[in-house]
């Protein structure tokens, strides 16, 4: 350890000692002043100049006031099962009034790299509950799957939702395999207002989830250069359950713009040249040492997947950090604002979305045999949905042949009965399957060109006589 009596300049939440010797980057420092201790981390380590970002309000403090310790290692947490069914700070500390878990080990925030070569492929589904991913843009274990959001749209009821409700799809082992015992949820709130955080608490304590559920509550009064640590911190505890406790691990982060938006502020802070929209040149590579870290692991039967959430800043796809955020992850869920109000729930913009592991993970023995048979149909007819309702818009709806008219039939039983349902309900591979046979019933049978005469016979409703095309 090192220890300085006084610090030179404090600049908002970064301290800057001079002459200090042997600091390193990523260093964990204790910084103590008349008003108690905090704890830091060095940014910048340089011969002559070392910087230091504090984990905490210091409004009121005088750099000659502070007393700085170099720990002379980076910030570990202590972590354990018995986490789960608690909830924590930014940091890791008890935010339930409870005492802290007894460790069963200390582990470095950051996490340590993972070997591409002992990397297993996914191919094992989650069970989302909604419809608009488990039919559409299925959830494999160890994928990482965005949802696009914006101001305004339901991405936190969602995000609470898929924590409440997810379970391990069916495999060809047993349908009820390890469906709850040995499935955990992490879920991480940044930068969020009380008002937020009081509902996810109450919300996963009503309904009897929180005793699988480890949260994380980042609020927004708390410092910023906090909001840097909180997801590693969760995805430490994450990766421990996973890869240690043999455990299915679920990691939601919400909001991931928040995020992006601290890193900024402390870039600013640190001087650095900035990127576009004035976000460092390194958000890809930070963003990355985040979402890198969920898997399989050769040899090891726990998983870890993510689900990001982040805002759009002005509903722009093209902006800094979902832009970036798709080049790292396996596809993403767009939240449409039109279909929000129509009051579709959730309201998934269905064409713009994807899942890019969706094809390992269904099929006999996973989910159903005609899924992906059924998937693709719904794409494609969905698409001529959209191509007819521009049409519509020009000639009228009346000008519209016949075969044209079905397709509004089915987009409406499409958006309505499938994409729609009722809050907190959840629907299983099965019930979400037959709801699509529904729909694309409203066709007929000559347009559903993707899928067999067999199944056709077995679960299509309509018949199979060829439409007539008049009006």
């Amino acid at each position: 350890m090192i220890d300085v009596a006084r610090a030179d300049q404090l600049n908002g939440p970064l301290l800057v000692l001079r002459d200090v010797g042997h600091a390193a980057y990523g260093e964990v420092v204790e910084v103590t002043s008349p008003t108690g201790t905090r704890l830091g981390e060095v940014l910048s380590a340089g011969s002559d100049v070392t910087v230091v970002e504090l984990w905490g309000d210091t409004t009121g403090l005088r750099a000659h006031d502070l007393r700085v310790r170099f720990r002379g290692e980076t910030l570990h947490l202590g972590v354990a099962r018995e986490m789960l069914g608690r909830t924590f700070d930014g940091l890791g500390r008890p935010r339930d009034g409870l005492p802290p878990p007894v460790p069963e080990a200390w582990l470095d925030v950051h996490g340590a790299p993972l070997n591409p070569t002992a990397r297993a492929y996914p191919h094992d589904v989650i069970e989302t509950g909604m419809s608009a991913i488990d039919g559409l843009n299925t959830l494999v274990r160890g994928q990482k799957l965005p949802i696009f959001s914006a101001a305004g749209l339901p991405h936190d009821e969602i995000a609470s939702q898929i924590a409440l409700q997810a379970r391990l799809g069916e495999t060809a082992r047993g349908a009820d395999e390890g469906r709850h015992s040995d499935f955990a949820v992490v879920f991480v709130a940044l930068g969020i207002s009380y008002d937020t955080a009081a509902y996810f608490r109450e919300r996963f304590a009503s309904t009897g989830m929180l005793s699988r559920t480890a949260l994380f509550l980042n609020l927004a009064d708390d410092a910023p250069m906090e909001r840097i640590v909180t997801p590693r911190a969760a995805l430490t505890l994450a990766e421990y359950l996973a890869f240690e406790h043999g455990m299915h691990v679920l990691t939601l982060m919400t909001d991931m713009t928040n995020y992006a938006e601290a890193l900024r502020e402390l870039s600013a802070r640190k001087n650095e040249v900035p990127g576009r929209k004035g976000y460092p040149g390194y958000l890809y590579t930070d963003l990355a040492s985040l979402y890198e870290r969920c898997g399989r692991v050769r040899g090891r039967p726990g998983s870890l997947t993510q689900i990001p959430v982040l805002s759009m800043p002005g509903d722009d796809l093209t902006h800094p950090i979902p832009d970036l955020t798709g080049y790292i992850t396996e596809g993403q869920i767009v939240l449409s604002r039109a279909l929000h109000r129509q009051g579709v729930y959730p309201p998934v913009d269905v064409p713009a979305s994807l899942s890019r592991l969706m094809k390992d993970g269904i099929g006999a023995g996973r989910t159903r045999e005609d899924h992906a048979d059924v998937a693709a149909q719904l794409f494609a007819s969905y698409a001529r949905v959209r191509e007819v309702r521009n049409l519509a818009v020009i000639i009228g709806e009346s000008a519209l042949s016949g075969t044209d008219r079905t397709y509004l039939t089915f987009g409406d039983a499409f958006e309505n009965r499938l994409l729609a349902q009722p809050r907190d309900t959840s629907r299983s591979f099965e019930e979400t399957l037959d709801v699509a046979w529904e729909a694309l019933s409203e066709l007929p049978a000559d347009e559903l060109h993707r899928l067999s005469e067999d199944e056709l016979r077995a679960r299509y409703r309509g018949s199979l006589e060829p439409a007539s095309d008049g009006s």
